[in-house]
């Protein structure tokens, strides 16, 4: 861990990044289990449109994480 500001930054490993289907950028839940002593954090389920299958919308995200520096530059 690390501070940056006021907070404290963990790394996460790659390989359990990409297990559960997360990249820079992900959002994430986190939840403090005083009983238990850990904090447990998971990624923020997205919501879904119907309609739209999920592995297309997960492509779609990772496309814009991958290009968001052309994207942003396209839209200006």
């Amino acid at each position: 861990m690390f501070k940056t500001g006021n907070s404290m930054v963990v790394s996460l490993p790659k390989d359990t990044m990409d297990a559960l289907g997360m990249a820079e950028g992900s959002e994430v839940d986190v939840e403090l289990d005083r009983q238990g002593g850990r904090i447990i954090i998971r990624p923020t389920l997205e919501p879904t449109l119907p309609g739209v299958d999920q592995e297309f919308a997960r492509q779609v995200t990772d496309f814009i994480e991958r290009y968001r520096p052309a994207l942003e530059a396209l839209a200006r």
